[in-house]
């Protein structure tokens, strides 16, 4: 059976490695604090801009706020000037970030095309000056999130990762896909090996991680000290802790009772009204309840309805009605079923 062993980020151990991925417009605080209740090693907030942390945007203050049972919490930051990364970082060490993540890994061309995210990759100069900025800036660890490279002509991801040691960093992430191919195709694990090769630092795996078996392969197949989950927790805050019980036990456990998923999407939806208010909590809860509810029988109806439902008690009455066939039943074998 495979295990994960604790890790070190400058004075933070993190006993298992199962680590949540920022995810812009997922990994609010409503979300991450289910994922903590399951169980993570480590929480990542949505990618925060640099200069709309400095100017301490509503939008960028919602993104930065987080909960106490989170910590230790790790505030991600995207620029691509390294004054202004400096000083997010140091806004983002005083309201509390326990670790300072730098992404140059966002693939996404409204990044890109500002010279940050993964567009950093191409500019290894400016990439290590921003790095110096950040890790001068704070006393807090800082860590570094990239993909494979820009291109597959350009797989440059073990010489950034030597530049970032160098630098002072002191964890590496990497997504097993290029820029280009934004989440096409299939992650490649087997690449991470190099980045683990490459450097004295714990390293992440990141990409397709969904399952446990998922977990155990790409540790397998990259050699990296854990894992990192996006995607895989849409609509399964819980799944982080399946993995790490898997890891610690053997012990596969089940997906929660539907009764229990009903219960949880409630005071998920609940969260996100109290934190974005209720014309932009509905809306940014659409998606969360599309997740949920995938494979249930009438599930693409219901969703179709909900997202064009703007009041709040009637989705949560919809919520109900929808649920209340299943609420006694296994889930896998609704799912099945549907």
């Amino acid at each position: 059976m495979a295990h994960l062993t604790p890790i070190q980020i400058g004075p933070i151990r993190i006993e298992q490695p199962v680590v949540l991925a920022p995810m812009t417009g997922v990994t609010d605080m409503p979300f991450r604090t289910l994922v903590r209740r399951y169980g993570s090693g480590l929480n990542v907030t949505e990618m925060i801009a640099s200069q709309a942390a400095i100017r301490e945007t509503r939008q960028s203050l919602q993104k930065a706020a987080w909960h106490l049972s989170e910590e230790p919490v790790s505030m991600q930051l995207v620029g691509c000037t390294p004054y202004e990364m400096g000083e997010a970082a140091k806004l983002a060490e005083d309201r509390g970030a326990a670790i300072i993540d730098i992404n140059m890994g966002c693939p996404v061309r409204k990044v890109t095309n500002g010279d940050a995210g993964s567009a950093l990759m191409r500019d290894l100069k400016l990439a290590a000056a921003l790095i110096d900025a950040v890790v001068k800036a704070v006393k807090a660890p800082v860590t570094l999130k990239m993909r494979m490279g820009w291109c597959h002509d350009s797989l440059n991801a073990p010489e950034l990762s030597r530049i970032a040691q160098d630098l002072g960093v002191k964890l590496i992430t990497v997504h097993g896909r290029t820029r280009n191919q934004m989440y096409k195709g299939s992650a490649d694990w087997r690449f991470i090996r190099s980045v683990k090769d490459a450097i004295d630092l714990p390293v992440i795996a990141n990409g397709d991680i969904c399952t446990i078996d998922d977990a155990v392969d790409a540790l397998d197949q990259s050699g990296a000290d854990g894992v990192m989950i996006g995607r895989g927790a849409y609509g399964r805050p819980w799944i982080l802790g399946q993995v790490m019980h898997y890891f610690a036990t053997g012990e596969r456990l089940p997906d929660p009772s539907l009764d229990e998923q009903y219960r949880v999407i409630v005071e998920h939806y609940d969260a996100m009204l109290d934190h974005y208010g209720e014309m932009t909590g509905v809306n940014m809860a659409r998606k969360h309840i599309g997740w949920y509810t995938k494979g249930l029988t009438g599930s693409a109806e219901f969703r179709n309805a909900v997202n064009q439902e703007p009041s709040a008690a009637k989705v949560k009455a919809m919520l109900a009605d929808f649920y209340a066939p299943y609420r006694d039943q296994p889930p896998a074998a609704v799912r099945q079923a549907a």
